[in-house]
């Protein structure tokens, strides 16, 4: 499943980070690192950790074309 969230079109990942940071879950609980699993998980019970990962994720994926903070 890691393999199909990393290699989505980059305009597929800015859609799924703008709905409820669906892209940035997936790719923290897909990673198979410890850490970004619990951020990712507690991420999807408490309201996108008040909006903070949202546009942290956001960032990244427009100027990085991918998650890479807590992932």
């Amino acid at each position: 499943m890691a393999k199909g969230v990393k290699g989505l079109d980059w305009v597929v990942k800015i859609i799924l980070v703008i709905l409820y940071d669906i892209y940035g879950i997936l790719a923290r609980v897909t990673s198979g690192k410890t850490l970004p699993v619990i951020i990712g998980i507690v991420q999807i019970f408490t309201a996108n950790l008040f909006g903070i990962l949202w546009l942290v994720d956001l960032i990244t994926v427009i100027l990085k074309k991918e998650v890479t903070v807590l992932a």
